[in-house]
């Protein structure tokens, strides 16, 4: 089972945060939203989603078709939903990181600000779309500094930032923030409605984790279906030992970025099963220090995976 289309701006539907949503929405009615804001939260909490329907919600106002807001959906035939789809509507601009790059480079935030600085279409707000915006590097993020101090009337800046790691301090005190958050219960709801299965039947309850979201649940699922490994069967130990085997973490950008949370949850669950015995949190202690230095110095991550395998999975 593939699910295609899951980009956040392909998602007509906006699944959870329904409160949140009004009070955005509310604040824009009344001419009271800030023109900076962010929104925090874990990778895959629905930040992104969430983002497409506000601008949604704002462009398509005055439009044929504007954002029905009784259901929280979006009209597919609306004109504002496939300029921005398309990344060809004339008031919304998107940085994201370009290609393998790993930062959002200085160049991207300069061609933004010719961008703000020009008049904008038929005098309506622009809207500017900063996802990831974590990966700014240091001279990006003093160029966006100097933009946000003093923006152009009429423009929106929205800045989505993943949790997990950390942006200026400088950054965030010149935002109004709102944190994204989902319990584990909503998570697999969401799945399971976007999915139209039972992930139960899709997962091993053992990769059901309370760390999870439903970016890393459907990404899972599609990991799944593309290497065609049936992990409905298969437990963390297993789950580990196979992507570990089979080099998963080289051919996959999704266990790429997340073989080291697997890991975590490993260690945390043994930890859990073993309270008594001081080796596994020494063992836990150590294996986590290296994966601070491999990521710091981008050191030899096979090596650090054969250990693990030997030394833990197999040990």
């Amino acid at each position: 089972m593939n699910i295609n289309n899951l980009n956040p701006n392909n998602q007509e539907t906006l699944l959870g945060y329904d409160n949140l949503f009004l009070s955005i929405t509310n604040l824009y009615k009344n001419k009271k939203l800030p023109n900076k804001i962010l929104f925090s939260g874990a990778k895959g909490i629905g930040k992104a989603t969430f983002a497409y329907h506000i601008i949604n919600y704002i462009f398509s106002a005055n439009e044929d078709l504007p954002y029905d807001l009784d259901n929280y959906k979006i009209n597919n035939l609306n004109k504002s939903y496939n300029l921005v789809k398309n990344n060809s509507h004339p008031n919304f601009y998107l940085i994201d990181i370009l290609n393998e790059n790993k930062v959002i480079e200085i160049s991207q935030i300069r061609k933004m600000i010719d961008y703000a600085n020009k008049s904008t279409f038929n005098s309506r707000e622009k809207i500017i779309l900063i996802d990831n915006v974590e990966n700014l590097n240091l001279n990006s993020s003093n160029a966006l500094l100097k933009i946000i101090e003093e923006p152009n009337d009429n423009i929106l800046f929205i800045l989505i930032h993943d949790n997990s790691k950390k942006i200026l301090d400088t950054i965030k005190s010149r935002c109004i923030k709102f944190n994204f958050t989902l319990s584990l219960d909503e998570c697999i709801n969401i799945t399971n409605r976007i999915t139209k299965k039972n992930i139960n039947d899709l997962l091993n309850l053992d990769l059901i984790n309370h760390y999870n979201t439903v970016g890393d649940f459907i990404n899972l699922i599609n990991f799944s279906s593309v290497s065609k490994i049936d992990i409905s069967n298969l437990n963390l130990k297993n789950f580990l030992i196979n992507i570990i085997e089979n080099k998963h973490y080289k051919k996959n950008i999704f266990i790429k970025n997340n073989i080291y949370k697997f890991i975590d949850f490993y260690f945390l669950k043994l930890i859990n099963l073993n309270k008594s015995d001081k080796k596994i949190s020494f063992f836990y202690q150590k294996f986590i220090k290296k994966i601070y230095f491999l990521k710091k110095f981008n050191l030899d991550e096979e090596a650090f995976f054969i250990e693990f395998k030997t030394k833990i999975l197999n040990g």
